[in-house]
């Protein structure tokens, strides 16, 4: 019979998922640590109170019915929902995991280096990196470092770090083009670049050049490689300061001399979800700010 009770009771839900999980009543009980009566009960009453059998008994245990597969399902999904709600506004204490999301080779570049400072012992950085944006909405993370312009819908999004665009190359490669070469020079070497030319476009631009790729160029995913194809001189990179600053400090690149440096119209910028007001989130967030 059907409960007129607006709400189904809360341990019938837990004993629900617990024996779901454990695909027993005594298994449930154990995880539950009560009784094997208790869990029959919270599941009799929960079933009087949905009006259907949720499970079917059997020798080996008991299994979930088609309507009771559906119900745990949607509980599952509700309880977490109602769970990550409440991290809002239940008080931090003592370590805690964050996901933060960055493009790879960002994370390589600039993020790694400085991971141990934004941890500092009483958090935990679960590093994710993927070209993907990860949805901070949906919770697939809890802090992001995003490359753009900084208008995402849904997110509080801070500038953390501004970029000059420098041509540079090997110092074998530089050493070939000499102390006086201009723009048009570089036309004549191999020019590497990512999934987006626009950088070396507005670069030529500015030197009252137009720039088309060519066979002879390259295309890296991910500007990290492109570093290393420099390095191995393969061709001329725009080196993003003070992001690939650690390139010029080993002496793997240098800086071509008197090359035009450019503003890079897209900049690094920490992001959050506008609704999200934990106190670990803001604590990472201070902490990745306070890098630049």
């Amino acid at each position: 019979m059907h409960s007129d009770a607006a709400l189904p009771p809360l341990d019938g839900l837990t004993a629900l998922l617990a024996a779901a999980d454990a695909g027993s009543f005594s298994g449930a009980a154990e995880a539950l640590g009560i009784t094997h009566g208790s869990v029959s009960r919270r599941i009799a009453g929960l079933e009087a109170w949905l009006g259907t059998a949720l499970f079917e008994r059997h020798g080996r245990g008991v299994t979930l019915t088609p309507a009771g597969r559906r119900f745990a399902a949607e509980t599952r999904t509700s309880l977490g929902a109602l769970s990550r709600s409440a991290q809002q506004w239940r008080p931090w204490r003592g370590r805690q995991t964050l996901r933060l999301s960055a493009v790879p080779s960002f994370a390589r570049l600039w993020l790694i280096p400085r991971l141990a400072e934004i941890e500092r012992g009483d958090i935990h950085i679960d590093l994710l990196t993927d070209h993907r944006p990860n949805d901070l909405g949906a919770r697939e993370a809890d802090v992001a470092i995003r490359y753009g312009r900084g208008n995402w819908q849904g997110l509080t999004a801070r500038l953390l770090l501004s970029e000059r665009l420098v041509p540079a190359a090997s110092p074998a490669l530089a050493a070939k083009l000499g102390p006086a070469w201009r723009a048009s020079d570089l036309l004549h070497h191999p020019l590497l670049h990512d999934s987006d030319t626009a950088q070396w476009r507005s670069w030529f631009g500015t030197a009252g050049l137009s720039y088309h790729p060519r066979w002879q160029d390259r295309r890296f995913e991910d500007y990290d490689t492109l570093l290393i194809a420099a390095a191995a001189g393969l061709g001329i990179a725009l080196l993003r300061l003070p992001t690939a600053q650690a390139s010029l400090d080993s002496g793997a690149l240098v800086l071509l001399p008197d090359g035009q440096a450019l503003d890079n119209p897209a900049h690094h910028y920490l992001c959050t979800a506008e609704t999200d007001q934990r106190a670990a989130v803001a604590i990472v967030a201070e902490r990745i700010m306070a890098l630049h």
